[in-house]
């Protein structure tokens, strides 16, 4: 057989052209998260892992919070504030549409407000609505809130996964299949396996790079790093296995990146409770705590202690580390003080993420030297938030809270840590209606010493931010300062 200079050329330009299109970027992505969400809806449920699949990718707000923790718009074109800082006006994108094909207008933000802070509301925040007054829509595209008095927070608020804007239509439905207007569509629901997400193709803004993101759920740190080497996914924005990094940051194949959170990891306990309920008991466990053998031995050294709960990367941080320094013969005196020369025994329920469950082992240890003989329980993530999160029933527990400057819940009497200081509640109510920065943060401070000096609970370490992922893939978080795995700019480079 023989063959002309042609076919050759033909054939060698077919192969070439074959083999571009294999090495063409790929558009589809496989990430891995730790817990998964109870359900769907960001709007009615206090678990990080909701927003982890929804925020920014299906559910918009009028604003959203970006990567370096600053307020953007989103549905909102434009806002004007009057003068009085108490009337916000918002101008809404034109040609929104939902992901089931209706069209979102103002009446669509007005319902979402109004829901959220209604009475009886399920919104795990509705303190972030405790200032709006009233709701209108002035025309199909215009919406005006009323405030009751200024708040300098209030655009930082509106940029909450719970303050995503949902159309009546479905909002009752939104926890099993739930309709936004961003530019992923919910396309399927593998309960315990994966919740998979599809490009919009309808989608009002600039279109997103990936055709398909699939969000695995793997609680396991073993089974993470041997997904991750296998190829099976291709990104853990937050790994759970710090042990295992130094193997990833060896391996060309892979980007390592260590960033921060708002994530203030606790040693959350049952303020309502005997022993608990005495403050000295609580001082006890606070001096019984070190701090760093928690972090090296639960984080392998990655983490930040804290004293308070509250960030160390925010202007208004207060360093009280040293205020309960490890100090295990203090913690014994300050427990006969309080009755319990010899300790008492309690329990600790334990969710499943490597930072609790790791941390545990440690925190029970070091109470035991004291005298305090925990009974540790593992529970799974529906279970803490049924047991725990709702329902108060702990001794003690442990918890990375994730929420953005989240100081704020320990006025709410029907919290899980069931705390209640009239001092503390007073500072909170002065900060609400301040805007000023520098006194806002003269009264953040202030509310840190407040709850650190009542010991309300064992603050560990600021929870860091391992983002582990292929080396092609471009465009992730590398820091958290809200709960999201915002995959709006990822894509692959070639």
């Amino acid at each position: 057989m023989t063959f002309t200079c042609k076919s050759i050329l033909a054939g060698t330009a077919l192969a070439f052209a074959l083999t571009t299109s294999a090495l063409a970027a790929r558009t589809d992505l496989t990430l891995a998260i730790q817990l998964e969400p109870p359900h769907l809806d960001p709007t009615a449920g206090a678990a990080g892992a909701i927003d982890d699949v929804t925020y920014a990718n299906i559910f918009q707000g009028l604003t959203r919070i970006t990567s370096n923790g600053a307020v953007a718009a989103s549905l909102a074109e434009s806002w004007r504030i009057s003068d009085d800082g108490l009337v916000y006006t918002f101008k809404l994108h034109d040609g929104v549409l939902f992901h089931d094909g209706t069209a979102l207008d103002a009446g669509d933000v007005v319902f979402s407000y109004d829901r959220a802070r209604a009475e009886g509301s399920t919104n795990a925040q509705t303190a972030l609505f405790s200032a709006i007054e009233s709701v209108e829509a002035v025309d199909d595209l215009t919406v005006k809130v009323t405030l009751s008095h200024p708040q300098g927070s209030f655009l930082y608020n509106m940029g909450w996964g719970d303050a995503v804007i949902v159309a009546p239509e479905s909002a009752d439905t939104n926890k099993e299949k739930p309709i936004g207007t961003g530019p992923f569509k919910f396309d399927s629901w593998a309960k315990g396996s994966a919740v998979t997400l599809v490009k919009n193709p309808d989608y009002w803004g600039e279109p997103v790079a990936l055709d398909k993101a699939v969000f695995r759920v793997i609680s396991d740190p073993a089974a993470a790093t041997a997904a991750l080497l296998a190829g099976d996914i291709q990104a853990f924005p937050a790994f759970p296995a710090p042990e295992a990094v130094i193997q990833f940051e060896n391996d060309p194949r892979f980007t390592v990146v260590i960033g921060s959170t708002e994530g203030e990891t606790i040693l959350s306990t049952n303020n309502g409770k005997p022993p608990f309920d005495d403050v000295r008991v609580r001082q006890a466990i606070a001096h019984a705590l070190d701090r760093q053998a928690i972090i090296d031995g639960a984080m392998f050294g990655f983490g930040t202690p804290i004293g308070t709960h509250f960030a160390p990367h925010n202007p208004a941080y207060v360093e009280l580390v040293e205020l309960y320094p490890y100090d295990p013969a203090k913690s014994k005196e300050l427990l006969a003080e309080a009755g319990y020369p010899d300790g008492f025994e309690a329990t600790l329920k334990l969710p499943p993420p490597t930072y609790a469950r790791r941390g545990g082992e440690i925190i029970a240890a070091q109470l035991r030297e004291v005298g305090i003989n925990l009974e540790i329980i593992p529970v799974e993530w529906a279970q803490w938030l049924d047991q725990v999160f709702k329902a108060k029933d702990y001794d003690l527990t442990i918890v990375s809270h994730t929420e953005p400057n989240d100081i704020g819940i320990y006025v709410r009497d029907d919290y899980y840590f069931d705390y209640h200081s009239d001092e503390l509640k007073q500072v909170m109510a002065e900060l609400d209606v301040t805007a000023d920065e520098d006194k806002r943060s003269e009264l953040l401070r202030k509310a840190q010493e407040i709850i650190s000096a009542d010991a309300v609970n064992g603050f560990l370490f600021e929870l860091p931010k391992i983002g582990i992922w292929d080396a092609k893939l471009q465009g992730l978080w590398h820091n958290m300062p809200i709960q999201a795995d915002d995959l709006t700019d990822a894509y692959w480079a070639d």
